[in-house]
Formats: C-alpha cells, sequence, structure tokens
C-alpha cells in the first residue's frame, strides 16, 4: 500500500466537505468500510470532545470504536457514549478490563501468593456492569508481569488457573476476555503474555469461550513477526484485532508492515469483528486526519 499526495488530499476534501454539508453531523455521503475499523479519542481530535469525534468517525464511514480506559470514566461518561454509539450503529470494541500498574510491574498472576490473582477478579468483576452499560461484548486483558523467582512453567499454569475463574464469572453474561501479548523489546519489557502463540496455549489450556486473545498485530510485528503464518495457526482462539504499523505506532503506511495483504487475508477469512486502531497518527492535526483516513481507505479497497 502506498499513500500518495491526490489519495491524501482527496480524503482531506472529503473531510471538510462533510463538516460544512448541513446536518453533517447525522449523514454523510461516505463510504461505509468494509470491514469494522475502529478509531480512539485522539484520532480525530481537531474535531472536538469524545462524541463529536465518534460523530465524525461514523460520517467518514467508520463503523466501530474502541477506549482502552472507558472503565475509569465516570458512569455518566459511559452512557453518554453508549448512546452515542449506538444512535450511529456502531460497535463497542474493547475497553481495558483490568488496567496494569506500569511503573510497579503489577500484577503478578503467577507469583506464589494470592493478592495480586483476587485483586485482578475484583477488577473483572467490576468490567462487567462496565461492560454492559458500554454495550460491550469484548475486554482487554493484560495477564500481568513475570516473576523471575518461579519458573515459567508454573507462572502458567497459574495464569491458566486465574483466567478459568476470571472466565466463569463474565461468561454467563455473553462477554469475552481478550488477552493482549505485549513486546517486551521496544515497550513494556517484563510482561507475562509476549507473543500471540503463547496466548495461544493460555486460551486453550483455560478452554473457554470467555478467554481468546486480541492479536495486536503491532506489538507482534515486534516480538516475533510472521504475522499471517501466526494468525493462521492461532485462529481459532483470536477474537479481537489491532492495528499499528512498526517502527513507530503510526497508521498503516507508515511502517514496514503490509497491512493490505492482511486485510486481503482477513477477507479470505470471513472477519467480520471489530479491528482496533491502536496507534497515534504520524503527522498532527487535520492534515494528520486526512492521511489517517487515507490509509484505511487504501487498505480497505485491498
Amino acid at each position: 500500500m502506498r499513500l500518495t499526495r491526490r489519495s491524501v488530499l482527496a480524503a482531506g476534501a472529503a473531510m471538510a466537505g462533510a463538516a460544512a454539508m448541513p446536518g453533517a453531523a447525522k449523514q454523510s455521503n461516505a463510504p461505509r468500510f468494509s470491514l469494522g475499523f475502529a478509531p480512539h479519542e485522539g484520532s480525530f481530535a481537531s474535531r472536538g470532545n469524545r462524541l463529536e469525534q465518534i460523530a465524525f468517525a461514523a460520517d467518514q464511514g467508520f463503523t466501530a470504536w474502541e477506549d482502552n480506559e472507558a472503565a475509569s470514566r465516570p458512569v455518566a461518561e459511559q452512557v453518554a457514549m453508549a448512546k452515542a454509539l449506538q444512535q450511529r450503529g456502531m460497535t463497542m470494541g474493547v475497553f481495558v478490563a483490568s488496567m496494569p500498574k506500569w511503573v510497579q510491574s503489577r500484577p503478578v498472576l503467577g507469583a506464589n501468593d494470592d493478592s495480586d490473582r483476587t485483586a485482578f477478579l475484583t477488577d473483572i468483576r467490576a468490567s462487567i456492569d462496565v461492560a454492559k452499560r458500554l454495550n460491550a461484548k469484548w475486554m482487554t486483558v493484560v495477564p500481568g508481569f513475570l516473576d523471575r523467582r518461579v519458573p515459567v512453567d508454573i507462572q502458567t499454569g497459574r495464569v491458566i488457573d486465574t483466567m478459568r475463574h476470571a472466565a466463569d464469572l463474565v461468561a454467563p453474561h455473553g462477554l469475552v476476555m481478550v488477552m493482549e501479548p505485549l513486546n517486551t523489546l521496544v515497550d513494556h519489557p517484563g510482561v507475562f503474555l509476549q507473543t500471540v502463540p503463547q496466548g495461544y496455549a493460555v486460551a486453550r489450556g483455560v478452554d473457554s469461550p470467555a478467554v481468546k486473545i486480541l492479536a495486536d498485530l503491532y506489538h507482534e510485528q515486534i516480538q516475533a513477526g510472521h504475522l499471517i503464518r501466526t494468525m493462521d495457526s492461532c485462529w481459532s482462539e483470536i477474537a479481537y484485532l489491532q492495528f499499528g504499523d512498526d517502527p513507530g505506532r503510526k497508521e498503516p503506511g507508515t511502517g514496514e508492515i503490509n497491512y493490505a495483504n492482511i486485510v486481503r487475508w482477513l477477507r479470505a477469512k470471513r472477519f467480520s469483528g471489530v479491528i482496533g486502531m491502536e496507534h497515534g497518527n504520524s503527522v498532527e492535526g487535520r492534515a494528520g486526519e486526512a492521511r489517517l483516513l487515507a490509509a484505511y481507505r487504501a487498505i480497505d479497497a485491498a
């Protein structure tokens, strides 16, 4: 995929036209994306607050939205966001069910004591009400950090047991926890879950429809690569995807990942779920928003 000056200018003109049209907040002539790409707050920051960004994204043809921080927002904001998405016919993507304490490198779900596991399950219980308010099906789970004093195989067993307990909590509500492997080479040294195949092993060990994998292709490219082959091998346990190019974690076309080929592969798999746009914009302001839109139009046309 290659972004040209013409494609960026065309996307910018379409965005400006949609914003200028009377009643643009309610309708748009922009075609809907064929895949469930999900922007987030900040993707279209120049367009206003969170609800205004949702409206603008809908006008550009996006059919989903995600919000990692949703669980920490006031209830009134959660309800307002859910209402805005419902009015636009948009699907709510993931929110983080139990936010890791990054600076403290916690939780450690494979440790010898139960304290972090207990706190994690408390967060999962609380996330059920959040999911219901948001009309959300999926919630992101990061299965903590490694304990260098405990053999990895023992930690794996404990993580599987913890996720089984968590599955018992959310499954009756039709919810799905998607475990996100994170790279340790650039962003998150010390995390337990580092690759999609490792997530596959944990998900198979849990053996529940309530525990699946979030395949963030930015992280997987850094940690292991072989994206299509990896996804194909682990497809039965993958329930959610996130895009972001590498290096830089910006929109498709700014790095080395061939997202056009990945989109073709997803179409062959008949994937109809949500694909989170888990990245920043390579250019600030409205020019960057136009470039973001052009990038996704390009791969959606693959």
